[in-house]
C-alpha cells in the first residue's frame, strides 16, 4: 500500500514539475517573443520570414532551456539562440552551388567571351581614399585624426582646435556622408 502511495506522489510531483516548467517557459514566451520578432525582423527583413525563424528559435528554446538560469541568462542565451537561427537561415538562403572548371568546360562552357567587360575590383584602401578625397576636408580631418591616427575624440578636438562635442558632431556627419559616397561610388560600378 506504501509503495503505491508513494507512486502516487511522484507521479504528482512530476505532474507539478511539468506544470510549473510549463508555465516558466510561457512566461519566457511571453516577455521575449515581442523582442525576439523585432530582432529577428531587423536582420530578415521579412515579416512571414520573421515569424517563421521566431517559431523555430522558442521550438529549440523549448528542447533546451534550462529554467534554473536566472531571466536574464536565459534571454542572453536565447538571442544566442536567434543569432545561431538566422545565421542557419543566410547560409541555407545563399548557399552558392559551385562547380569545377572541368565540370564547366565538360557541360560545353567555352570560357569568357573575348571582349566581356570584367569587373574591376578595387582595394578597400582604395576606395576609403575615394571616399576622403571626395568629403569636405572639415570631415577628412576629423576622420583621418579619428581613425587613422587613432586620437580620442579629447585629442582631435585639441589638434583641431574644436570642442569635443563639434568633434562628436562632425565625426557623425563624416561618417553618413562617407556611407552615402560609397552608396554613389558602388552603383556607378
Amino acid at each position: 500500500m506504501s509503495t503505491l502511495r508513494e507512486n502516487n506522489e511522484e507521479a504528482h510531483l512530476a505532474s507539478e514539475q511539468a506544470m510549473a516548467s510549463r508555465q516558466d517557459f510561457q512566461t519566457l514566451y511571453q516577455e521575449n517573443l515581442n523582442l525576439i520578432y523585432r530582432y529577428v525582423y531587423s536582420k530578415v527583413g521579412n515579416r512571414e520570414e520573421a515569424e517563421d525563424l521566431t517559431s523555430q528559435i522558442f521550438i529549440k528554446a523549448i528542447r533546451s532551456v534550462h529554467t534554473e538560469r536566472g531571466a536574464l541568462s536565459v534571454q542572453k542565451w536565447l538571442f544566442q539562440v536567434a543569432r545561431t537561427t538566422i545565421a542557419d537561415f543566410w547560409r541555407a538562403r545563399y548557399r552558392i552551388a559551385t562547380s569545377s572548371l572541368e565540370a564547366l568546360l565538360d557541360s560545353g562552357w567555352e570560357g569568357p567571351v573575348q571582349g566581356e567587360a570584367v569587373e574591376i575590383n578595387t582595394s578597400p584602401v582604395e576606395r576609403v581614399q575615394q571616399i576622403l578625397q571626395a568629403l569636405p576636408v572639415h570631415y577628412r580631418e576629423v576622420l583621418n585624426c579619428r581613425f587613422l591616427l587613432n586620437l580620442s575624440i579629447r585629442e582631435t578636438a585639441l589638434q583641431l582646435g574644436l570642442s569635443e562635442a563639434n568633434v562628436k558632431v562632425l565625426q557623425f556627419r563624416a561618417i553618413k556622408r562617407a556611407s552615402d559616397l560609397e552608396k554613389v561610388i558602388n552603383e556607378t560600378r
